[in-house]
């Protein structure tokens, strides 16, 4: 098998820092605690259809959807969780060991 030349090679992939990943993981289960809760006060409030989600979280039915739904983990979803929560009066109990 020929392997074109190092000149030639993609760029290898930056390697994430032991600190990042803890605050990734911790960001992936915050994440998580806010769709689950935010998902039980629309079902609680009768919220289902794409538009009346948007409505309720202020956001465009398709982001509202995708934001909701989406299993990759992305920057900023946190944020975007926390004030949809607020918005809706939901609060989110820390887990264990959480700082």
């Amino acid at each position: 098998m020929n392997l074109p030349p190092a000149d030639q090679m993609p760029p290898a992939k930056p390697k994430i820092t032991p600190d990042e990943r803890r605050r990734r993981t911790a960001d992936q289960l915050t994440t998580i605690r806010l769709r689950m809760a935010i998902g039980r006060e629309l079902d609680d409030r009768g919220v289902t259809t794409p538009a009346g989600i948007g409505a309720a979280l202020g956001l465009p039915p398709a982001e509202a959807a995708s934001l909701l739904n989406r299993k990759q983990w992305r920057e900023g979803d946190v944020a975007l969780l926390e004030a949809a929560a607020a918005r809706l009066g939901v609060q989110v109990p820390s887990s264990v060991g959480d700082d």
